[in-house]
């Protein structure tokens, strides 16, 4: 095999799904990951520590799961294919056996997890399948508040656009959620010949580190329909686009002006700390907030 600490190579990976009658689909978004050195790159930039317990979402053949074991205390694998999830633990005990302990495979679809199995997970590693990569990471954050950082690949527009900053034209619904949770940051770019089957995009890894949300009287459920309401028509000023969620679009005026934000100005230019002014002046807020002279 050759592979330093009984990484999959471009070889094993075929072997392994030929032998298990897998043939990547594009359905679950199944590109795996064939080179020893990228594996190696995303655990080091993960920052992991030996007391990290890491959750993985689709770890397919194994790739990740095996550069990660040795760097974490546990890692917990959320496969969504049972031929997957059923291979993965009898692939770690043979190239890893000294670390099969540390494994846990949980066969599930990773959007309908509320929790995993031992101790709280504290970072979420992963090659997130493209077409669910910024649903999956914001439900993971938002039911399992014990991740601390994560570090996943994804899709390099997706990447772009989880990591643009206000003002950005790309800037929109991912980049507003994923920062109530905490920062998001390009943690570098990854080629298409390290996938079987190669992908027809490029891919992007980004870092996360979470911290506290802003200090607001509205709930994460309404900010989240005002960031909604703002990027479904993002051409209109924020009077208009945010009509329908205020009643109208005087009753929109009046909330953004409450909350000191131009009614002229769009989505793109507001952070989330603005948007979460604005949930505070919202049709359920209001009877508190502009109450009846």
């Amino acid at each position: 095999m050759g592979e330093t600490r009984g990484l999959l190579g471009p070889a094993d990976v075929r072997e392994l799904a030929a032998r298990l009658g897998i043939r990547p689909t594009k359905t679950l978004g199944q590109n795996f990951v064939i080179d020893a050195n990228t594996v190696r790159r995303i655990v080091r930039a993960a920052g992991l520590s030996e007391d990290d317990a890491v959750i993985e979402v689709g770890p397919g053949l194994g790739s990740l799961t095996l550069a990660l074991l040795p760097a974490a205390r546990r890692v917990v694998a959320v496969e969504i294919d049972p031929a997957l999830a059923a291979e993965l633990p009898a692939t770690v005990a043979a190239r890893e056996p000294d670390l099969a302990e540390r494994l846990e495979v949980v066969h599930a679809d990773a959007m309908k997890i509320t929790r995993v199995p031992g101790p709280e997970p504290t970072a979420l590693v992963a090659n997130l399948p493209y077409n669910v990569a910024v649903p999956v990471v914001l439900h993971l954050l938002a039911v399992l508040p014990s991740l601390r950082t994560a570090l996943v690949m994804v899709q390099a527009e997706v990447a772009d656009r989880m990591t643009a900053a206000p003002g950005s034209r790309i800037y929109g619904v991912p980049s507003v959620k994923l920062a109530w949770y905490g920062e998001a940051r390009r943690a570098g770019a990854v080629g298409r010949a390290v996938f079987w089957p190669a992908p027809n995009v490029d891919s992007g890894l980004v870092a996360f580190t979470r911290r506290d949300p802003p200090a607001t009287a509205a709930s994460r459920a309404e900010v989240f329909a005002v960031v909604d309401a703002a990027f479904a028509q993002r051409r209109k000023t924020l009077r208009a686009a945010l009509a329908g969620w205020a009643g109208s679009a005087p009753a929109a005026e009046e909330a953004l002006r409450a909350a000191g934000v131009d009614p002229r100005a769009r989505g793109e230019a507001l952070d989330v700390a603005a948007f979460a002014r604005i949930a505070e002046y919202g049709p359920s807020r209001r009877g508190d907030r502009f109450p009846t002279p």
